[in-house]
């Protein structure tokens, strides 16, 4: 008989759909710190309940990264450091509009701690931002003022990544900031809707979003993922 071949073996078929989860992809989890969740000094409502939804996320994922908002006691985006100034009252900074937050995730301080049950441990790197006294930081991309990088974007060149999926704290603040710069650096982006929560100040909330698809950012749930 002629040189024997074997027909390609077909795999079994669950019925369930495996979702792949492709080399290229990074899972980033924003601030996910105590003073942003239950008790903290600048708490978003129902904080901690983006905890279980990163943790199921972030292990499935081949490049892994936390942000953490790490401020100096004397940083000027504090309504304490502004003579008179009330918490969430705007100011004009050199760079635009800068929200005078209630001191919060102060370098070292308790509050600035990553919450207690979420994995840090699986991340591959940790971004922190905020913390030069005289700009803020919302993007995990870029400080403030829209120039002054952090270095993740460096940091994902060289790991591949042209895809991310961002959960974290707040929607519409630093999850909306990160996001966008992220679809405007090129990178295709994907924002875990259940794994998010917002502060939702004046509005934010909408605006946030409406941003968010104008810039192409995809809207998913953890399920989806």
């Amino acid at each position: 008989m002629g040189s024997e071949f074997a027909l390609p073996r077909i795999p079994w078929f669950s019925g369930v759909e495996e979702k792949i989860v492709t080399q290229d992809t990074a899972f980033i989890a924003i601030d996910v710190q105590n003073d942003f969740c239950p008790g903290g000094a600048l708490a978003v409502a129902d904080g901690d309940q983006v905890v279980p939804v990163v943790n199921r996320l972030m292990p499935r994922y081949p490049v892994r990264v936390v942000t953490q908002d790490w401020h100096p006691a004397d940083h000027f985006s504090f309504a304490s450091n502004t003579d008179g100034a009330a918490p969430f009252s705007l100011i004009d900074a050199s760079y635009g509009p800068q929200v005078l937050w209630p001191d919060h995730c102060v370098q070292g301080t308790a509050g600035a701690d990553f919450h207690k049950d979420l994995l840090v441990d699986a991340a591959d790197l940790i971004i922190r931002k905020g913390y030069r006294s005289r700009i803020d930081s919302y993007s995990a991309f870029f400080e403030n003022d829209h120039t002054t990088p952090t270095g993740l974007e460096g940091y994902l060149r060289t790991r591949g990544v042209t895809k991310m999926v961002l959960a974290g704290l707040a929607t519409d603040f630093c999850v909306r900031f990160s996001a966008v710069d992220g679809a405007r650096l090129g990178f295709d982006v994907t924002l875990v809707e259940d794994g998010c929560r917002a502060i939702d100040l004046d509005g934010s909330l909408a605006t946030a979003m409406a941003e968010m698809q104008a810039e192409g950012v995809h809207f998913r749930q953890s399920t989806d993922l």
